[in-house]
């Protein structure tokens, strides 16, 4: 069988390390890359042309799943395999939507790692076991723009600061501001938080 090729996303060089030495002991997979957040994610996964992406879900200005649905438009595009901390069914579900084969929770990858990267790689779903029932889709479709923006926002980020971010003018920002808060019923920026990160479509780690 041919290699299987794995970009490896997280922000902690140590974790990335150890991800490595896990999979490069196994003789039908080769990392050929490795990024420090979901921007360079993207980057690198236009450039390298990964078979499966492992990617943790809270990285800095772009979280796991806003970076999976950009790696989609990709072609060929990668398995993404989603590593969180994170329990919750809302954050698989947000994962799924985006179009992530796989969710684990990072303190069951020693035994599981290998084998879930195999089964994305072959087209199966990975769910962790331990992962509650998932709820049904929500009603409120956010984009991939809007995500990204309310990660930003989640941080603290001001409109100017996000603009910069993102390369869009500050007004461009505010339009997506207003739509996010549109579109799920909210009045002001506390409750956009709070919302964000309870149902899953944001970290603030």
């Amino acid at each position: 069988m041919p290699d299987i090729s794995v970009l490896l996303v997280d922000d902690h060089q140590l974790v990335r390390r150890g991800f490595r030495r896990m999979l490069e002991d196994e003789p039908d997979m080769r990392v050929v890359g490795e990024a420090g957040d979901g921007t360079e994610a993207v980057a690198l996964a236009k450039e390298l042309r990964p078979d499966v992406v492992v990617m943790d879900f809270a990285l800095p200005s772009m979280n796991g799943a806003v970076a999976t649905s950009r790696m989609l438009d990709l072609s060929p595009a990668p398995a993404v395999l989603i590593l969180s901390m994170h329990s919750e069914p809302n954050y698989v579900r947000t994962c799924l939507d985006a179009g992530a084969r796989g969710y684990l929770l990072k303190n069951a990858v020693d035994l599981e790692l290998v084998e879930a990267v195999r089964k994305v790689g072959a087209g199966e779903q990975v769910l962790d076991r331990r992962l509650g029932r998932l709820p049904e889709k929500p009603s409120a479709e956010l984009t991939p723009r809007e995500m990204e923006v309310l990660q930003l926002i989640v941080h603290g980020k001001s409109n100017r600061e996000i603009a910069m971010m993102l390369d869009l003018s500050v007004n461009t920002v505010a339009v997506h501001r207003a739509n996010l808060m549109h579109t799920l019923g909210l009045h002001n920026t506390a409750e956009l938080v709070l919302y964000a990160v309870r149902n899953g479509l944001a970290s603030i780690t």
